[in-house]
């Protein structure tokens, strides 16, 4: 055995009895707030209170976590406080029985620490925290051992000091994360754990692979060890007599007699596992059904529910007879049970160790393939499956009379084999053997088959609907996922807007959705605002968000924040990029409502460029114009270019698409079609951007009313949302235009519309590579643009017709569409990916003999290409 030498780590001192006096002083300063806020103001009352808790959680979090970690304390937690269950619950009393480890205290996490209290009074090496109190907090931020079968709280963030083993509950047989319809939204939390984890305990490599590596994507991406030592849990069900007895003493309540149990033990069901959908109707209902088909002198029928259901049905005083307490841990259930019925739990696997009968009770079994989906077919199952509870109870009676299932006996051995095989009662000394005495796990260790890829984490920004997004969507199209692993984070929000963007992310990508926020105390919060944080508080929460993880680049792709900005400078080393999207200093000094809003967050964000590899402008004249502008921040050599990539299959599926977001918004255009089909002069243009001041959709306004004025049967179609439509709304008005000119607001699919129109009109008094000139060329929409900076960089091929940045050239240029002139341009958009991906490989810093096979360009391709890209860009690609 090779013993692992941890570095000293000193003991806390003795804890005083309150807890740090900047707590108790903020906690004051609260319930002072919370006594003015009036006794009938019950909402705010509970909103206020709600927040008391979470400062002083904060604070007792950010005091512990500066104090030194308890080298014998292991905190448990399961099912996020559920009880002292499953994977968690059997180490804790493997540990307890161990001589070696009996210096090791016990701390567990208990939404009702009372409960468990009763077993071990007057154990001083044992003692239970309250799940989300301010002593859990501590346990969380002190203890050297950290085991949990689900997750840990946002605001938590492992010390280095630490080992963090998760168990995870089970060999799913549902679909999990990724693989889930909408999954990537609900992995937030779980990634951050898992990456986080020093060892991730999988039942079999089945679990190994399908779970961990492929529905939660670490593949790649975990630097701790995946063990395959057994199941600990699995261990409890191997019961001596006496075992056995105390276990069925503690089931008095439920009149089991000297009958062998039949144990229905359904999954949760629903969209939440907060809140799930459960029909306890039903489930009684069902129980009762098989209770009529079967001999009930011989058998009992006992219901165990979900851990997510349990505290529902435990509120239930007519299952009160019939369902199993969640203080009975569930393999010491199985263990008494002589067969067992379910649906889709994982439970089944677990019940393969004991050799006894399995029947699959899935009456909605179509529905919930559809709805969730399973990794085994109902063909693959190791026992019979029913949709009825009469079937159920007839399968019952054969195991009665015969003692098996003849025809599922090959089956139910290769389901052992392939998820049991190491489950031989030993699970918990070896996983015991490995974490806490640090010995070798070569021979348990699950190694990744895949190659290694260059990672890459790229920010994508805020995920609203803008030319960011859609940049980004795009480019994560593009990428070569085979060379590539990709990473991406974001701000996780609930704006359906917002969601409906990451839902277009593409499905090989890893996604951190930020939650929660910085560690840190009232003291480190009100320094932040003031100041920027420590580079610790960064490099702490970037650990946070990432846990262990690796990246060989890291790009914020937004560029447009300085907290992003400086949280990607506190990556592990690699080669990191900016992007500019636009001209910045111009951004900087726009006033909106007389404010420069942005001045601040870009002149701090451009304080950090000096810091970065690459400072990555979409257009050769846009950095040519940034690299003048911001010269005092960065040398002139960190400037480069990489245009904007273009997503053409995703813009033909969104143009196509009966979008129910965007179908209403689409009438404005389908009434000008229904007007072109009386009179075939009938024009609509479009245009698509924020309602803000560069964007100067009022010039389009006044433009148009000048046309107008001469083409009555002439419509436009502004599209987007921002701060000025109440100042375009009345411009509209004023100009006598509200039947001819149709504000749609932000659209997740704007497609429709585009493509619906005649021609695109862009009036912006400055951009940077405006994907929607892209869009519009795939669509084949004609473009009229006024004369912004780089505007001969954003249309390819010379494509569209530019003209000057006044009301009455935009004008001229829309007549000029009229009269024939302007006519849609053929887009080689295959040609322009190629180009730009291997851009985008060059400005993050992969070397040039990746770039090439990668994009599928050869030598001399890509140096004509960039024979025809601006002096700094091409002096950025030397």
């Amino acid at each position: 055995m090779t013993v692992r030498t941890d570095p000293p780590v000193q003991l806390p001192g003795r804890p005083n009895a309150t807890e740090p006096a900047v707590t108790r002083t903020v906690l004051a300063r609260l319930v002072a707030v919370l006594c003015r806020a009036g006794a009938g103001a019950g909402r705010r009352r509970a909103w206020l209170a709600g927040r008391i808790r979470r400062a002083c959680n904060y604070e007792v979090h950010a005091y512990w976590r500066t104090r030194a970690i308890n080298p014998n304390a292991v905190l448990y937690e399961a099912f996020n406080g559920s009880g002292l269950l499953c994977n968690p619950e059997a180490l804790f009393r493997q540990l307890r029985e161990t001589p070696d480890q009996a210096r090791l205290k016990h701390i567990w996490a208990l939404k009702n620490p009372r409960a468990a209290r009763h077993e071990f009074r007057g154990d001083r090496s044992v003692r239970f925290v309250k799940s989300g109190s301010p002593a859990y907090y501590r346990a969380l931020a002190t203890s050297r051992y950290l085991i949990s079968n689900a997750t840990f709280p946002p605001q938590f963030s492992k010390r280095p000091a630490q080992i963090y083993l998760n168990t995870w509950h089970g060999t799913p047989l549902k679909h999990m994360g990724y693989d889930m319809v909408d999954g990537a939204y609900g992995t937030a939390n779980i990634v951050r754990n898992f990456v986080s984890a020093d060892y991730l305990l999988a039942a079999n490599p089945f679990m190994a692979r399908q779970m961990y590596e492929r529905a939660y994507k670490l593949d790649g991406i975990f630097r701790g060890r995946m063990l395959l030592a057994g199941y600990p849990r699995i261990d409890r069900q191997t019961l001596s007599p006496e075992q056995s007895r105390a276990a069925r003493t503690r089931l008095a309540g439920l009149d089991l007699g000297d009958r062998e149990i039949v144990l229905y033990a359904p999954t949760w069901k629903g969209a939440s596992f907060a809140h799930p959908d459960d029909d306890l109707d039903a489930l009684l209902d069902r129980v009762q059904q098989i209770e009529k088909g079967i001999d009930t002198s011989r058998y009992v029928v006992l219901l165990k529910t979900h851990q997510a259901v349990h505290a529902l049905a435990s509120g239930r005083a007519d299952l009160a007879r019939v369902l199993v307490p969640n203080i009975l841990p569930t393999n010491v259930v199985l263990g008494l049970t002589s067969i067992l019925v379910t649906d889709y739990s994982s439970i089944f696997f677990d019940f393969l160790a004991t050799g006894r009968p399995i029947v699959f009770f899935t009456p909605d079994l179509a529905d919930f393939e559809q709805a969730r989906g399973l990794y085994l077919a109902p063909t693959e199952l190791p026992g019979p499956v029913c949709r009825t509870t009469t079937a159920v109870a007839a399968v019952i009676g054969q195991v009665a009379d015969h003692g098996r299932l003849p025809d599922f006996t090959e089956r139910y051995r290769a389901a052992q084999h392939d998820y049991v095989g190491q489950d031989d009662g030993a699970a918990s000394a070896r996983v015991i053997d490995i974490v806490f005495r640090g010995a070798d796990p070569a021979l348990a260790l699950h190694e990744s088959p895949g190659p290694a890829r260059t990672s890459v984490l790229v920010y994508l920004g805020g995920m609203k609907p803008n030319g960011i997004t859609s940049a980004a969507i795009n480019l994560l199209g593009t990428v070569d996922h085979d060379r590539f692993d990709v990473s991406v984070a974001f701000a996780k929000s609930n704006a359906p807007a917002r969601r409906a963007n990451q839902r277009l992310i593409d499905p090989r990508v890893r996604q951190f959705a930020r939650i929660g926020g910085m560690n840190g105390g009232f003291r480190q919060r009100l320094t932040r605002r003031r100041r920027s944080a420590p580079a610790t508080a960064f490099t702490a929460e970037f650990t946070r968000c990432f846990g262990d993880s690796r990246f060989d680049h890291v790009v914020d792709f937004s560029g447009y924040g300085p907290f992003w900005a400086e949280l990607l400078l506190h990556s592990p080393p690699a080669v990191r990029s900016i992007w500019l999207h636009n001209d910045l200093a111009a951004d900087a000094h726009r006033s909106v409502g007389g404010a420069k809003r942005m001045l601040r967050g870009l002149t701090e964000t451009f304080a950090r460029y000096e810091r970065y590899d690459s400072l990555v402008s979409v257009s050769p004249a846009l950095a040519e114009i940034n690299a003048e502008a911001l010269a005092v921040y960065a040398p002139r050599s960190k400037f480069t270019v990489a245009h904007n990539t273009v997503d053409v299959q995703r813009i033909l599926r969104g143009a196509a698409a009966a979008d129910p977001v965007a179908a209403p918004t689409v009438q404005p255009v389908a009434a000008l079609r229904a007007d072109q089909r009386n009179s075939a002069d009938v024009t609509t243009f479009v245009t698509i951007g924020r309602l803000s001041p560069e964007k100067n959709q009022a010039r389009l306004i006044r433009s148009f009313a000048l046309v107008h004025s001469r083409h009555p049967l002439t419509r436009l179609v502004i599209v987007g949302g921002g701060p000025l439509k109440a100042e375009l709304t009345g411009l509209i008005h004023d100009l006598n235009l509200s039947t001819a000119v149709t504000l749609t607001g932000a659209l997740s699919n704007p497609f429709p519309v585009l493509a619906a129109a005649d021609c695109f009109v862009l009036s912006s008094d400055y951009e940077g590579a405006p994907m929607v000139l892209l869009e519009a060329l795939v669509l084949g929409r004609a473009v009229v643009t006024v004369a912004f900076a780089s505007v001969h960089d954003a249309l390819p091929d010379a494509a569209g017709l530019v003209v000057p940045q006044t009301d009455a050239g935009l004008a001229a240029g829309l007549t000029a569409f009229l009269r024939g002139e302007v006519v849609a341009s053929a887009f080689d958009h295959e040609a322009y990916a190629r180009r730009a991906v291997a851009e985008f490989y060059r400005a993050i810093g992969v070397v040039e003999a990746d770039n090439l096979e990668a994009s599928n360009l050869d030598a001399s391709d890509l140096d004509a290409e960039l024979a025809q890209l601006a002096p700094v860009e091409r002096l950025s690609q030397r």
